[in-house]
């Protein structure tokens, strides 16, 4: 029997660095006393969601791998713990700029830096302006306590993120995210969608997945958002089992038996049963044009 307790946090977040920093070590620190082995923080937790519009200032935020203050500070902190943490930064490669996750090990190793695939456009997710399309494809990646997959906000609604990472073998999804407002449809709560969403792909591929969004209101420019939270774990079966409110700031966790989730998937046959021979058309984007 492989047992693992995971945990998702989430937390309002101010343009000091410092105390944006503190306060994630502070739930990290609490859901560790609580049992928790891998832990996720938010996207982008070192400032406001900087994004809600095109400002060029907010590029200077930007560090490398080795010279970002939350992956040095919490590389110590997974060391200290023992925790895996995958870790959220806006990182400056050459003149690149990515929206990325460096996987900590518990002995505070980098594991692997994922950059963002997805790269959303939208009033109020000005991504695009700041990102460039991540190249790193999708890797699970084997830590001290699972394999584990990751993908970053956006990269949540694409059923192609959660099945190739669970066909790599990972046997959990971790999704650290920035959602809040519909800045063209203020009446519009997406919150429902965004966890079904995630909810389909702990059942379609029975791995259980770790959602971690923030919360509170913020402001840039004449853009104004209020993030939802709704932090949740969803099992294997796609049913939420621990769920954060709209507006604390919080952790939860939730403890699987990986062996058991191993047997229950096996036992379906689904990835048995694919027909990857049939999929051509999910390798393009009118679904039509077959790539020789």
């Amino acid at each position: 029997m492989t047992e693992i307790t995971v945990a998702a946090t989430q937390m309002a977040c101010s343009w000091n660095i410092d105390e944006n920093i503190q306060k994630a070590e502070e739930l990290i620190r609490l859901a560790h006393e609580d049992g928790a082995q891998i832990i996720l923080l938010q996207e982008l937790f070192q400032t406001p969601y900087f994004c809600l519009e095109q400002n060029y200032a907010h590029l200077d935020l930007a560090a490398g791998l080795g010279e970002d203050r939350a992956v040095r500070h919490f590389r110590a902190i997974a060391k200290e713990l023992g925790v895996v943490l995958p870790i959220s930064y806006f990182e400056k490669a050459g003149q690149a700029h990515y929206n990325s996750l460096a996987i900590l090990d518990a002995d505070g190793e980098i594991l692997w830096n994922y950059r963002k695939s997805h790269i959303p456009h939208a009033p109020g997710y000005e991504e695009k302006f700041y990102f460039s399309p991540g190249d790193t494809g999708f890797r699970a990646i084997d830590t001290k306590y699972a394999r584990i997959g990751c993908g970053i906000c956006w990269d949540q609604w694409f059923p192609e993120t959660a099945r190739v990472l669970a066909l790599q073998g990972a046997e959990l999804l971790f999704f650290p995210t920035a959602i809040g407002a519909e800045q063209n449809h203020p009446d519009l709560d997406s919150s429902g969608h965004w966890q079904r969403t995630m909810q389909g792909h702990a059942a379609a591929n029975m791995v259980p997945v770790i959602a971690a969004n923030r919360v509170g209101q913020e402001e840039e420019g004449g853009t104004s958002s209020v993030f939802y939270g709704r932090s949740f774990i969803a099992d294997h079966l796609g049913a939420i089992v621990a769920e954060a409110s709209r507006t604390d700031e919080t952790y939860l966790t939730a403890r699987f038996d990986l062996d058991a989730v191993r047997a229950y998937r096996r036992a379906w046959g689904i990835y048995r049963d694919r027909r990857p021979d049939l999929y051509s058309a999910i390798r393009t984007l009118d679904g039509q044009t077959a790539i020789g």
